[in-house]
C-alpha cells in the first residue's frame, strides 16, 4: 500500500534535465539537481537525469521547456534557473538574495 507521503510527492511538480554523455555534462546536471532541490525542497516532487547524446542540455519543469542549451547558446546561470523554475512551479515564492540579484541588473 502506498503511503501518503509517497502520494503527495507524485503529486509535486518534477524537473527533468537532459545532459549530454559524451560532453561530460553529469557533474554540471547533477550540481544543478541539488540546487533546485535545495532551493524548493518543499514545493518539488524530485528531479531527474536523463543520459542523452548530440550536445543536448535541456531542462523541463513537467512538460514545460525552461532551458535548451541550443536554443540559448550556453548553460544557465544558477540565480536565472531558480527563478525559472519558481515562476512555474511557486511564483510567490521568495529567492532571498538571488531575487535582489535579479532586480539589480
Amino acid at each position: 500500500m502506498e503511503s501518503a507521503y509517497a502520494t503527495e510527492e507524485l503529486t509535486k511538480p518534477h524537473i527533468a534535465i537532459y545532459y549530454c554523455t559524451g560532453c561530460r555534462w553529469l557533474l554540471r546536471s547533477a550540481w544543478m539537481a541539488q540546487e533546485l532541490l535545495t532551493t524548493f525542497e518543499q514545493e518539488l516532487g524530485g528531479v531527474s537525469l536523463h543520459p542523452s547524446q548530440g550536445g543536448r542540455f535541456d531542462i523541463y519543469v513537467e512538460e514545460v521547456k525552461i532551458w535548451s542549451r541550443e536554443e540559448k547558446q550556453g548553460f544557465p546561470e544558477i540565480k536565472e534557473l531558480k527563478s525559472l523554475v519558481r515562476d512555474q512551479i511557486a511564483s510567490e515564492k521568495s529567492l532571498g538574495h538571488t531575487d535582489r540579484k535579479l532586480t539589480d541588473q
